[in-house]
């Protein structure tokens, strides 16, 4: 069985990645996809109150569940749409470890930082600042398959140029290059508590922690 395509779109929180996702699933007529976001992962969870540690471990089981959930999706011939924040270190290795590299799409959503604050007062959802505390980190392992910019992009333009990219793609992917830069020897990274050393204790380079 032929896996599925993943499009993993990623920036920074209120950059646009739940919008240009919406819009992709409209537009896309190569496959059957679904929308899955770490978003709704997180409203899954009980809302018995954590203390922080128990908290923190949750966490970490969700997101690593989430990344598991999208390979098993593709893995049996769905098209994907992933929408998250890669905000920890260990996130990116666990989704390089465990996702078909080749498969993914990489998606850089970029938007400009005065932007990002009007939509996060504007949304409300959100804690104050959480965008500018994201907006030089998330973005440091600097390796994208495609860029865009929903400041002077609307989010339809983002999903058709991403339409249009799928079928001249030229490998190898961005996934593929992070793997070999980060996950040399292709070793998962381990299930212990989040650091800023990759598997193994190995140092992960430019890519840095920030907020959940």
């Amino acid at each position: 069985m032929a896996s599925g395509r993943i499009i993993f779109l990623y920036g920074t929180s209120s950059s646009g990645k739940s919008s240009i996702a919406r819009e992709l699933l409209d537009i896309l007529d190569d496959g059957v996809y679904f929308h899955l976001a770490v978003d709704g992962f997180n409203a899954m969870r009980s809302r018995r109150e954590l203390a922080p540690e128990e908290l923190d471990a949750a966490l970490r089981r969700t997101r690593m569940g989430f990344h598991r959930s999208i390979a098993a999706m593709a893995g049996v011939g769905n098209g994907v749409v992933v929408d998250h924040v890669l905000s920890e270190p260990w996130r990116l290795l666990d989704c390089l470890a465990v996702l078909p590299a080749e498969d993914v799409l990489f998606v850089g959503v970029r938007c400009p930082l005065d932007e990002l604050n009007r939509r996060e007062r504007a949304r409300g959802d959100r804690p104050t600042g959480l965008a500018a505390h994201q907006y030089d980190l998330v973005h440091a392992h600097g390796d994208y398959d495609l860029e865009c910019d929903t400041g002077t992009a609307t989010p339809r333009a983002c999903a058709q140029r991403i339409k249009e990219a799928l079928p001249h793609r030229a490998g190898p992917t961005a996934f593929t290059r992070l793997r070999r830069r980060h996950l040399p020897g292709d070793t998962p990274p381990a299930p212990g508590p989040a650091s800023s050393a990759g598997p193994g204790g190995r140092p992960e380079g430019p890519i840095r922690s920030s907020a959940r």
